[in-house]
C-alpha cells in the first residue's frame, strides 16, 4: 500500500502528535543538564524546574511598587492592542477585498497598489509611526494594521475574484444590484475566508506587537521581555514565550471552532 493512503487512526494520530513536542522538551531538558554540569550557575538554559518555579511566582505575586500581578497585567495590555488592532485590518480587508474583487474600476486603480503595499517591511516603517502618532497606543496599534492589512486585502480580493462566474450571472439575471450582488452573493462567501486569513495573520501580528512593545511601550508582554533580558532572565523570559505561545493557539483555535459552526459548508482545512 502507498504511504499517501495510509492515515493513524485516532489514538496513534495524538501519539503522533505528541512525539515533536516531547522531543523539543527533551533536548532542553538534556542540553539544559550539559550547560548546568559544566556551570551550575549558568542562566542561558535554567532548569525545566526553575522556569516552572518563575511561572508560578509571575502569575501570583503582585508587584511591590504598583500592587498588580505584572504578568496578568501585561497579559491583558498586550492583548487589547492585539485585538483592536487585528480586528480593524480584519474590517479594513473585508471591506477593500470586496470591492477591489467585485468591481472593475477599483481593482484597475487599487490591486497594483496593494500589491506594492505588502511588499513594504512593517518593522522599516516603525520609526515613522512613532514620529507621527506617538510612543502611545496608536502607533503599536497602527503597526499591527499596517502589517497585515494588505495580506487580507489582497487574500480576500482574489477570493471573490475566484467566485463562480456563473452565480453573478444568475443574480443579476434576477435583477440583483452591484450592492446586493455584493452582500447576498460575494460576502457569505468571503466570511469564511476572512476567518482563515486572520488565522494566518496571527503569527505576524503578535510579532508586529512585541517588536512594538520591546521598543517603546512602559506595559505588555514584549516589553516585559525585552527589560529582562539585560539581566539575562531566561527564566521569566520563557515563561512569557510559552504563554505567548499558548495564547496564540488558542486564539487560532478558537477562529478554527468559529469557522466550523458558523460556516459547516466551507469544510475543513485540518490545520
Amino acid at each position: 500500500m502507498r504511504l499517501i493512503n495510509l492515515k493513524p487512526g485516532r489514538p496513534l494520530a495524538l501519539f503522533l502528535l505528541l512525539i515533536p513536542f516531547l522531543a523539543v522538551l527533551a533536548a532542553y531538558g538534556i542540553a539544559s543538564d550539559i550547560r548546568r554540569a559544566e556551570n551550575p550557575k549558568d542562566k542561558l538554559l535554567p532548569a525545566p524546574a526553575a522556569i516552572v518555579e518563575t511561572a508560578q511566582r509571575l502569575v501570583t505575586q503582585p508587584d511591590r511598587r504598583s500592587g498588580k500581578v505584572l504578568f496578568w497585567s501585561d497579559t491583558l495590555v498586550s492583548l487589547q492592542r492585539l485585538i483592536i488592532g487585528v480586528g480593524i485590518a480584519a474590517l479594513i480587508g473585508l471591506v477593500f477585498g470586496l470591492l477591489i474583487g467585485l468591481l472593475p474600476y477599483m481593482r484597475a486603480t487599487f490591486a497594483g497598489f496593494v500589491s506594492v503595499l505588502s511588499m513594504v517591511p512593517p518593522l522599516a516603517i516603525l520609526p515613522i509611526l512613532f514620529i507621527v502618532f506617538g510612543l502611545g497606543e496608536v502607533s503599536k496599534i497602527a503597526l499591527i494594521v499596517i502589517g497585515i492589512t494588505p495580506f487580507l486585502i489582497r487574500d480576500l480580493s482574489q477570493r471573490v475574484v475566484e467566485i463562480p462566474q456563473e452565480m453573478m450571472v444568475k443574480a443579476q439575471t434576477l435583477g440583483a444590484s452591484s450592492l446586493v450582488i455584493g452582500l447576498r452573493v460575494a460576502l457569505p462567501q468571503v466570511l469564511p475566508r476572512l476567518l482563515q486569513a486572520v488565522r494566518l495573520s496571527l503569527g505576524p501580528a503578535w510579532l508586529f506587537l512585541i517588536a512594538a512593545e520591546a521598543i517603546a511601550s512602559d506595559a505588555g508582554m514584549g516589553y516585559r521581555i525585552f527589560l529582562v533580558r539585560r539581566y539575562l532572565a531566561m527564566d521569566v523570559i520563557l515563561t512569557y514565550v510559552v504563554w505567548i505561545t499558548l495564547l496564540a493557539f488558542l486564539m487560532d483555535y478558537a477562529l478554527k471552532k468559529l469557522g466550523e459552526r458558523a460556516f459547516p459548508w466551507f469544510g475543513r482545512d485540518g490545520l
